[in-house]
This record gives structure tokens, sequence and C-alpha cells, in this order.
């Protein structure tokens, strides 16, 4: 039986190589497709290493959590400089950490304005023109904060979770015309608002982002910008990313039968592993809290 049952699985898998090519997306070719993306300090950088004359960097500067009106006109503009979006890449966000009852209450509306409707309202700009053209990918950059709640990010983490609840839901009503969405889960990055953010950051919190490396942004960015090409649906970088895409995956959908199975294969080690970094935070809050009771009594004694 248990021959039996080892013959089957391994007929199942070369089965699932074999079908899986036949439901993935085709590869997008970034060669004369028009991107849209926030970077506007890098349009120099860019233009460093455009390959001939007609590849155009075009900058226009819009807020994109207030008015979708102005940015659909934005987007009317540069499809009419440069042709139509081949690939939206929604990167605008802002992020703060600190304790909930600490935060301003403006901060969370704030935040959603600009991490999730700055992400809604170019999407919507863009999509019945992919629609149309039966070809498109759209990338919404979230976080490793947008797959788990963690210390200090009550303001920061919804906005980001918001933005998969967003892309699952796009996907189905566009993957029938060929557009294909993207959602990355860089880890932390060393990036200006990351340094920002450090100055304000709890204890907990950057003891907790200790855990992990600080990644580059260059690294983080030919990540998406692969995956995104290839119709992935999910992004990750490394070996931590990976690990917890496949533990939040649940009813994500998949670009291959194959990254279904190995997430059903890798679920209970993976689920093993998290408990120990889980019980690792919950460890770090205590003994901050404890630090921080210590400290006061020492205080009031003197």
């Amino acid at each position: 039986m248990l021959l039996l049952a080892a013959a089957f699985l391994v007929a199942f898998v070369l089965l699932l190589y074999m079908v899986s090519p036949l439901i993935s997306p085709k590869p997008l070719k970034l060669a004369g497709a028009h991107v849209v993306s926030k970077l506007l300090q890098a349009k120099k950088e860019i233009e460093k290493h455009a390959i001939n004359d007609k590849q155009v960097v075009l900058c226009i500067s819009v807020d994109v959590s207030k008015d979708y009106r102005q940015v659909e006109n934005v987007i009317k503009q540069a499809q009419e400089k440069l042709g139509p979006v081949d690939m939206l890449v929604n990167c605008a966000g802002t992020s703060i950490a600190g304790k909930f009852e600490e935060i301003d209450i403006e901060r969370f509306s704030r935040l959603m304005e600009v991490n999730y409707l700055g992400s809604v309202y170019p999407s919507r700009a863009v999509i019945s023109t992919m629609k149309e053209r039966r070809m498109g990918r759209i990338v919404f950059v979230s976080s490793q904060a947008g797959q788990l709640g963690l210390f200090g990010y009550t303001a920061y983490s919804p906005t980001k979770f918001a933005l998969r609840g967003l892309a699952e839901a796009l996907q189905m009503e566009v993957k029938p015309y060929n557009v294909y969405v993207t959602v990355a889960y860089p880890p932390d990055t060393d990036t200006p608002g990351f340094a920002e953010e450090n100055k304000s950051k709890p204890l907990e919190t950057r003891l907790i982002s200790e855990t992990s490396s600080l990644c580059q942004a260059d690294q983080v960015a030919k990540v998406i910008v692969k995956d995104a090409a290839q119709g992935n649906f999910n992004s990750s970088v490394g070996s931590d990313g990976y690990m917890l895409s496949s533990l939040t995956c649940g009813m994500s959908p998949v670009t291959t039968i194959t990254e279904g199975l190995q997430q059903v294969v890798t679920m209970g080690l993976f689920r093993t592993i998290a408990l120990f970094y889980l019980g690792s935070f919950d460890s770090i809050v205590r003994r901050c809290m404890m630090q921080r009771e210590h400290c006061g009594k020492e205080e009031k004694t003197d």
C-alpha cells in the first residue's frame, strides 16, 4: 500500500508539472512596455540605463490619496504621451509605529488614505483599458506587516492587510481578461522612509524587527519586477518571506498548481517554525514591559 501511495504521489506531481505551464500566465515583456511608478526621484538614474532614444521616463506629480478625478486625469495624460499602461506599480505608502493608545487618531485615517486608497485610485484609472486590451499587470506593494500583525503597527498593518483583500478580489475579476495582479510583501528595507520610521519606533517593535535582516531596495525591486512580469500573485523576498507567504496563503490564488502543492506540503513545518517565532516575539514584549516596570519602581524609590 505504501508503494502504491508513493507511486500515486509521484505520478500526481509529474502531472502537475505537465499541466501547470498550461494554466500559468504568459510573462509580460518589459521591453517597450509602459510602466507607471512612484519613484520620481529615480528619473535621472533610470534614464542612464535607457537602451535607446525611444525609451522615455515621464514624471507627473499627483497626490494619489486625495482626489480620484485628479489621479484619473494624470493617468490619462501619461497614456496620451506614452500609450496605454502595461504595468502599474502601486508603491505610495507611509508608516508610523507606536502603541495603539498613543497614536494620534487622525493618523489612522491618513494611513488608510495613503496606503490603501493611494493604490485603489490609480488601479481604478487603468483597469478598464487593460481589460479592453486583454493585457496588463497591477502591482500592490504591501509589507510583511500586511501578513501578520506586530507590536506597534496597529495603524500601519491594517492598511497593508487591506491591499491583499483588494488584490484577491480584483484578480478574480480581471484574470479572464489576461490581466494579472501581484501583491508584494517586502521585509524591512533600507530606505529613507524606514530610517524615518525608526526615529519613533517602540523598543518592542525595533527588537522584533531586528530578528530578521535588513534588505536593500534594489534587491527587493528586482524580485517585485520579476514576479510581476511572470504574473505571480505573491511576491516575497528571501526564505523568511517565502515561509510567511506560504503560511498566510489561505484562499489566495496560485500562479501554478505546483505552487499550490508546495504550500500544502510545507504548511505543517512552517507553522511549527512560526510558533517559535511568535513565542520569541511575545517574550520580547514581556521583557520590555518588565523592564519598564522595574525602572518605574526604581524612580519612585529615588
